[in-house]
Formats: C-alpha cells, structure tokens, sequence
C-alpha cells in the first residue's frame, strides 16, 4: 500500500546521506521533501505540515552521536513521529461481555460484510469466543446470503431474519438469541450507508442506544483516501465509534488514510484487513506499520504469523528426521501448507527489511507454489519418503503426471538435494557457530 510514499521518503533522507552533521539547510530541504510525499500520499495538507514541522524541531534540537549519522537519526526520528500519528500504541478492543456486541458501521462498499467475517474468525480461533454473527442490512438482498457463504467458511452461525424490515428489533432479537445459545460475542453487520443519508444514518444511532454496543467499529476502504477520513468524522460526529478498521490495505492507494484518520477523529485504528481470505486480518500496530512505511519490514509480525501456524509435536519429528537426515518430500510439502496458511506470500516477503522494494514491481502469485505442489503429488508415497529411490524413469513418470517439463523436475530435485546438504551442515556445525536454534547432538 505504501510503495510510493516509501520511495519518496527514502529520496527525502538521501539529502542527508554523506552529510557529517545535522544543519538547518539540509534539514529544510528534507522536511520539505517529507511535506510533498506525505501530501502526494493524499494526507491533508495541515496535518502534513504539523507532522514535518514536529520532524524538524527534533531533528534540530539533536545532537547527532558519532555512531550515527544524520541520515539514520532523521529515519528514526520520522519513525517515531510517524507512530504517533498512526495512534502511538496498539489501541485496546474489548471482546468481554455476556455477551459483548460489536456494531460494525461503515459506507456502502467499504467491506463491513467481510470484515464482519474476518472478525468472526479471529474471535473464534485466536481468542476462544462463540461469536453470532447478525444480518442486519435490510435493504441490500444478497447481504444475509453473503454473511451466510462467510459464517459457513469459518464455521459460525449466522441470524438473520428475512422478512423483518426493522434493523433495531433485529439486533435486540439476536442479542437474545445469543444468550439463549451461549454466544459470548455478538457481531452486529449493519446496512452500507452514506453520511449524508439522514434517515439510514439515524438507523444506525438508533441500532446503539438500542444494543448498547461493547466496541463500535466504523469500516473504512482505504483506497478511498482523504473522502475516508471526511467521512470517518462525519460517522463519528453520529456514533462516537471506538475504533476503526482499514480494510483493502492490498489494493492500488496511497495511505493517506491510515496517517491522516487517527489525528482527525482521534480514535484508535484497530485491525486492518487486506484480501478476501478469513485468516487476513491483523491487529493494528503503529510502530511496526511505521517501519513498514520506511522500508524496515515487520520482523515481528512475520514471527507471530509463524508462531500461529507452529505444532509443536510436528516441529519435534520434524527436528528428528532432520538430525538424522531424513527429511523427506512430505516434510517439504507439509511446510509449503504451512507457509501458504500464514497469508499472501508477496506480503510476507514484504516484512522481510530490504525485501519489500526489491520485490514491488514483481507478481508474486499466491500459486507460486502450485507447480512444486504438483510434482509432489505425482509422486508415489514410497518416492515422497524416500527421495533418494527417484531415477530416470520415475522422473518421467513424475513429470508426465504433474504436467510439468522434465527439466522442471530435475531443477527440483535438485535443489531440494541442497536444501537437505544445508540442513545437515547447520546441524553438524558446533553450538554457537550457527546451528539450527534448538537443535541438541
């Protein structure tokens, strides 16, 4: 999302690069720079301007240290700044109640519907909830039916009543309903509006004082820009929502939104969510989205993405066959399903500091791992366990069952060969020379 606004402030701080000291000159030329990238990436021009003007009153009241340049002491600085604009700190969402109900509000298109989906999941499978996810968009016709096809995937019910026209008895009777079923979290997904739709706005504050609402979610398309954060205010003036959710974030914008919408409502972003999987949803981290934006990667959130698909008895055989070096095709393909489990791979790549401008103009398809995939199954579950059996004749076999050319399969072979060879290296090495974490001789 972020690829234009990164570039151009990586060519602000290039003012600075071989400059022995912070000056008032070469701090004037950057700030400057910063002010047209951040209004380039549609954040209003007054916030873009008390943002740099932050920037430079740090920068010049700092004392550069030998060990770093000013160059490194203004990403820092931009860093920091750009954190507390985002909100500071991961901003809380309360879940608790019997049962707690989130009213999901937002404009027609923004994503309520899915995001209402994606929160359902993350309710249920990372913090152990029972959610009921409501209906209660009474004028859109494929609205219940698409929060049914979701509820489905994800494995929640859904209630929804389709011959009722009256969104506040909806909500009440659902409520209700979740107690008589032991639903602890209540999902209320609401009609898609306009601000300037006075009576379905009014529908919406009726729906809160009549619920009373544990979390108010506005949901905005970040790809809207700077109409996102007018609107935000303007639903805000209304519901005094408790949070705010960016969806799209993998879409073509400029992140105006997501700098500029904290400061104008001062309410805290709470998840972002990108794509259309259920498992794409993540909280919102300011200081680690700040990095992002200067091209640091996210280390952090790669890890606890891992972490999240990590079996740790899995993990055990896995370390025993690999000390005895018999990792084999089946181990290789069960880690490529865990990796595919952990999101969009450009996007992971992307957390990686220094992949993501490496990679921005390349298609990293999420069937990237189709054709490896494919050779793998073609194979015998004799051959998957034991690679070294694979001759001449099995290759072709192999080839001509996962339609790939023979070449392909020997290019794969190979360089799972290597991988192995590297594997038994790191394990053989002695301990602190950079053997594989955790592994005992």
């Amino acid at each position: 999302m972020f690829n234009s606004l990164s570039e151009r402030l990586e060519g602000a701080f290039k003012n600075l690069k071989g400059e022995a000291k912070i000056s008032d000159l070469n701090i004037a030329n950057t700030v400057k720079d910063i002010r047209r990238a951040l209004i380039d990436a549609d954040v209003n021009y007054k916030i873009a301007k008390e943002f740099t003007d932050k920037v430079k009153d740090k920068a010049l009241g700092e004392k550069v240290l030998n060990a770093i340049s000013p160059g490194q002491l203004m990403v820092k600085i931009v860093r920091d700044e750009l954190t507390e604009l985002m909100g500071g700190t991961e901003a809380n969402f309360n879940s608790s109640g019997n049962p707690a109900v989130i009213l999901i509000a937002g404009l027609q298109g923004s994503g309520k519907t899915t995001f209402s989906g994606k929160l359902a999941n993350y309710l249920k499978t990372k913090k152990g909830k029972a959610p009921l996810l409501v209906a209660a968009d009474i004028y859109r016709p494929a609205a219940i039916d698409q929060l049914t096809v979701l509820a489905n995937q994800i494995g929640v019910e859904v209630y929804a009543e389709r011959d009722n026209k009256d969104a506040v008895a909806i909500a009440q009777n659902a409520i209700n309903e979740a107690k008589t079923k032991n639903k602890n979290v209540v999902i209320i997904d609401t009609a898609g509006r306009l601000a300037i739709d006075e009576t379905m706005m009014t529908e919406v504050a009726n729906i809160k004082n009549a619920v009373n609402p544990t979390e108010i979610l506005f949901v905005v398309d970040s790809m809207t820009g700077q109409d996102a954060v007018n609107t935000a205010k303007a639903f805000n003036d209304r519901l005094n929502f408790s949070g705010v959710v960016l969806t799209k974030l993998d879409g073509d914008t400029r992140g105006g939104a997501a700098l500029s919408i904290k400061y104008t409502v001062q309410k805290p972003i709470k998840f972002v969510s990108s794509g259309e999987k259920m498992e794409t949803l993540d909280v919102f981290y300011p200081d680690r989205m700040a990095q992002r934006i200067l091209g640091m990667g996210d280390i952090v959130s790669l890890v606890e993405k891992a972490q999240e698909q990590f079996d740790e008895e899995q993990a055990k055989k896995l370390e025993k066959k690999i000390r005895r070096n018999q990792f084999d095709f089946q181990d290789f393909l069960d880690q490529l399903q865990q990796i595919k489990k952990m999101g969009n791979l450009k996007d992971l790549m992307a957390m990686i500091p220094g992949v993501g401008k490496a990679i921005k103009d390349i298609d990293i398809s999420d069937d990237a791992f189709k054709g490896v995939e494919a050779i793998i199954h073609s194979m015998t579950p004799q051959e998957r366990a034991n690679p070294d059996i694979i001759d001449q004749r099995r290759k072709m076999r192999i080839a001509k069952g996962s339609g790939k050319q023979m070449s392909d399969v020997n290019a794969f072979m190979k360089q799972f060969d290597q991988m192995r060879s590297m594997m038994k290296m790191m394990n053989n090495m002695p301990a602190g020379m950079g053997r594989m974490p955790g592994f005992k001789r």
